[in-house]
This record gives structure tokens, C-alpha cells and sequence, in this order.
């Protein structure tokens, strides 16, 4: 029997989010109980499980598994030494395996580590020794590092966005270990960095100018020698050293074609990227043109404060403009404020609140604003995602009635590239005027299949799409938008293991 580890460790962060994400802020799960709850889900373990499932002469090794409960802010030193502690010592206990499996996500930051999946690869390197095969299944949102390639022998990257591809992810990494555990294949990576950060509905991979990328990276990888390709785009919000966008091809014992097709990949990629941008409506404008529609749902898309990519939540920025704006629609908002659902809980269903709502955690973008309040609806705020079935968490979270605005707060961020929050608590966004979605995308049949109009928001918030207003300090320069005629010199870097 073969051994194949399996490991977990995900979190996306945003550099410009005030607020430290912490060891508390992760689900842990140790051993059998990392089966078990991916059994559960469509998730890039389920998926791999999937694979490794059909064959009788592999026996799973499950060690440990972090994952953080949504995107947050850079994680505290401490906290990532305990993680990153508890990860390899799961490692070193385990017995002696034949293969490895790492499900990661690319855009964690730590405030004493820059690259932390490149160090917990270095560090199982040191554990396991050099022949153990590794692959890893990474976000397009990732930061991909030279420390990442030089101790995995193969990285799988999602090929969609909206992510909707977690399990065949995994399923596609899998299958790539066991060719390379089987000795069939002799993987060899070729990466070339594009100076450009990118955001807006060109990335959409069904719709978007990106598809070009992706369709080509899909057409190598059904190739007799590809065996992985695709486009990290990175996460802006993510400001660290290697920040960037990178193409990635892995071929079978064939460098020169994989160097070759990293170069049309990112060749692709740089034609399109000044389209990459999303065109951004101000506050008053976006106020003046909701109060334009007369029927059906506007959405103002709020994606500065992406709870997904790493903001706080606290936002109450729309909410100000659109008491400011004089708008008279019925409105549904969601916002993180613990201070006001404390206060909810202790006023009870029914009772009238003299409160202020968002600013409660970055606080130097955003102010707090009084309102009048009445509480309509108490939770423990646990519910499942609608769009992966996992199980969500968002603290004690209160429906409040402020005026004609329906205000869903939570106590702590909640990934909100769904309409989960909204059904869980008893709001159904069709039968709102006004909906402000806190996600650069969601998939299309959540919101703008149906939606009489969607506008991006320039408001302030630590994952803002007007880029240049964040202040990056660490990251590569030059690099589209950033900075001014940015020129895009392809260069190749490969990686080799065996």
C-alpha cells in the first residue's frame, strides 16, 4: 500500500485590513477528522479524495487541516507560529508516506512571514526529505513564489473565476501525484511574471477577456505532455514582495515546451490586462443613478470591502450615501459591527435602538454613523454557504430596521460572495430596491442575472479596485497600475525536481 498525506492550510489576507487575523479566526481539524468533514463538501480535498478512492492500494494519511473561517487581515506573528507549529508537527508525526497532498491558498501573510505556504513547504521538506513527491493545489488569487516551486514538484491552480471548480481542482491534482508517485511522468515548471495587478469583469472566466488565457492553459493540460497550466493574477490586496501575476505550465520532461507555453500564456494575458480594470461609479453618482430605476433591484457592488479578500466588513459607507442621497427604496445591507449587535441582543426582538452602525473596526476609513434603529430578528449566526455547503460562521448577528434600510450586522466578517447571510436571516434580496453585495463577483445567477442594474462603488475600503488609493510599500515596481508605462519584459524561470 502507497501512502498519501494529506494536508490543509488557507487563508487570504488583505495587507491594508487594520485588523490582525488571529489563531481563533481558523477551523482546525485533526487526522480522520479532516475525512470526515470533506467528505462533506466540494471542496480540492473532497475532489482529490474522489481519485484517490478509486484505487485499492492507497491508504490516506490525513494530518491537519486550517482553514481560516473567511479572508481577513495579515495574520499575527504568534498566531502564525502556532499554526504553522501545529501544521508541521502533524507532519513529523505521521508515518513514514510515499506522496503528499497540500490544499493551500496563496495570499496568506503573516506579520513575520511574507510567504508562508513557501515556508511550510521548506519546512515538510526538511521533515519528509527530498524524493517524497509533492503536489500542490493553489487559489488564482495566490502569490506564487519561487520558495513554493522549489520544494513542490507541481503546483494545480483554479481555472475558474468565480471559483466554482474547488473539487475538480483537487481531482486534477491527484491525478497528477499519482502519475508522479506511478513514475509515468517527470514534471518540469515554467513560470513567467506579467507586471500587472488586475481586478473587474474581464476576469470572469466564462465572460471576461481572461477566458482567452484560461481556454489556452485547459487546451495544454489535454495535451499528451501538459499536466498543469493556467494565470495566477494574485491578489492585490495581498502586498508582499512577489506580488504579481504569473503563468504557470508544468510539462512531462520537457522544459523547452514549457517554456514555450508559459511565454504564450503570459503573452495573452498581457494584451488584455489594460482592460483588467473595473470602471468604478462614485458614491453620489451611484445614489443619483439607483434612485434612477423605477423597477426591479439595483446592486451597488461594494468590493472595497470584500469580506473574501481580506476587508473588514465595517463599511458604512454606501449606507451614509444613501441616507445623504435622499434615497426613499427599501435597501438591504450587510455590515460587521460588534458594539451594535451587543446592543441589539440587550434591547431584544422588537425593542428600538439609539445606535451607530459600521467604523467599528477600520476605523481610520470609516466613520461611525448614527442611526434609528428597531431590532427585527436575533441569531447565533451559523448557517451554511449556498455555494459550497460548508459551514459558516459569523458571530451573533441582528437584523435591524433603520427606516426604509435593512441593516443584516454580524460580529465578525462572513464571506459574502453569496446570497447566504441574506437567507439565513430571513432576507430574500429580490424583494429589495436596493441590494449592496460586498464581493467583486459573485457567480451570475446570484445577483446580475436578475438585477436591474449593476454598479461598481468607488468607495474607500482596504480591497478597493482604484488600487493606487491603497498604498502598496512591498511589492515588485514597477507594476501596472501602479505605476506609469509599465512594459512587460518575458523572462522564464523554471523549476525541476526530478
Amino acid at each position: 500500500m502507497k501512502k498519501i498525506l494529506i494536508a490543509e492550510c488557507k487563508q487570504e489576507v488583505s495587507s491594508f485590513n487594520p485588523v490582525l487575523s488571529r489563531y481563533a479566526d481558523f477551523k482546525i481539524a485533526t487526522g480522520e477528522e479532516v475525512l470526515r468533514h470533506h467528505g462533506t463538501v466540494r471542496s480540492e480535498i473532497a475532489g482529490a479524495l474522489s481519485v484517490f478512492d478509486s484505487r485499492s492500494d492507497l491508504e490516506l494519511i490525513p494530518t491537519y487541516r486550517a482553514q481560516a473561517i473567511t479572508s481577513g487581515g495579515t495574520l499575527a506573528g504568534p498566531d502564525f507560529d502556532r499554526l504553522a507549529a501545529e501544521f508541521l508537527q502533524a507532519i513529523a508525526e505521521a508515518p513514514e508516506v510515499d506522496a503528499c497532498y497540500f490544499s493551500l491558498h496563496g495570499a496568506m501573510a503573516a506579520e513575520n512571514e511574507v510567504d508562508p505556504e513557501g515556508y511550510l513547504l521548506e519546512e515538510v521538506r526538511k521533515l519528509l526529505g527530498e524524493s517524497i513527491p509533492i503536489v500542490v493545489s493553489l487559489d488564482l488569487h495566490g502569490i506564487l513564489t519561487d520558495r513554493m516551486l522549489l520544494h513542490a514538484d507541481a503546483v494545480v491552480v483554479y481555472h475558474t473565476y468565480p471559483h466554482v471548480d474547488f473539487f475538480s481542482t483537487g481531482a486534477r491534482a491527484a491525478r497528477l501525484l499519482l502519475r508522479i508517485l506511478d513514475g509515468e511522468v517527470r514534471p518540469v515548471t515554467a513560470v513567467v511574471r506579467v507586471p500587472a495587478l488586475v481586478r473587474g469583469d474581464e476576469l470572469i472566466t466564462e465572460t471576461g477577456r481572461i477566458r482567452h488565457v484560461i481556454e489556452a492553459a485547459k487546451q495544454i493540460e489535454q495535451s499528451g505532455a501538459g499536466l498543469s497550466a493556467g494565470m495566477f493574477w494574485g491578489n492585490p490586496f495581498t502586498d508582499v514582495p512577489e506580488l504579481g501575476s504569473n503563468s504557470l505550465v508544468v510539462m512531462d520532461d520537457d522544459q523547452d515546451l514549457a517554456a514555450q507555453e508559459a511565454l504564450r500564456l503570459a503573452r495573452l494575458f498581457w494584451e488584455h490586462h489594460a482592460a483588467m480594470q473595473v470602471p468604478l461609479t462614485s458614491l453620489t453618482e451611484s445614489v443619483r443613478q439607483a434612485r434612477e430605476v423605477s423597477q426591479g433591484t439595483v446592486i451597488l457592488v461594494d468590493a472595497a470591502d470584500a469580506t473574501s479578500s481580506g476587508a473588514s466588513g465595517d463599511s458604512n459607507a454606501i449606507l451614509r450615501a444613501l441616507l445623504a442621497g435622499g434615497y426613499h427604496g427599501r435597501a438591504l445591507v450587510p455590515i460587521v459591527d460588534p458594539p451594535a449587535v451587543r446592543a441589539a441582543f440587550a434591547a431584544g426582538v422588537g425593542a428600538p435602538l439609539s445606535i451607530t452602525v459600521g467604523g467599528a473596526l477600520d476605523s481610520s476609513r470609516h466613520i461611525p454613523l448614527p442611526v434609528q434603529a428597531r431590532v427585527r430578528l436575533l441569531s447565533d449566526g451559523r448557517f451554511k454557504s449556498e455555494n459550497t455547503g460548508e459551514d459558516w460562521y459569523a458571530g451573533e448577528t441582528a437584523v435591524l430596521e433603520a427606516g426604509n434600510h435593512t441593516l443584516v450586522v454580524t460580529s465578525r466578517p462572513v464571506s459574502l460572495y453569496d446570497r447566504s447571510l441574506f437567507y439565513a436571516h430571513g432576507q430574500d434580496p429580490r424583494r429589495f430596491d436596493l441590494v449592496v453585495v460586498k464581493s467583486p463577483h459573485c457567480e451570475e445567477h446570484m445577483f446580475a442575472a436578475w438585477a436591474a442594474r449593476m454598479i461598481h462603488v468607488d468607495a474607500p475600503g482596504s480591497t478597493s479596485a482604484n488600487l493606487r488609493s491603497l498604498g502598496h510599500t512591498r511589492c515588485r515596481r514597477p507594476v501596472f497600475p501602479l505605476d506609469e508605462d509599465v512594459e512587460f519584459r518575458a523572462e522564464v524561470s523554471l523549476f525541476r525536481r526530478r
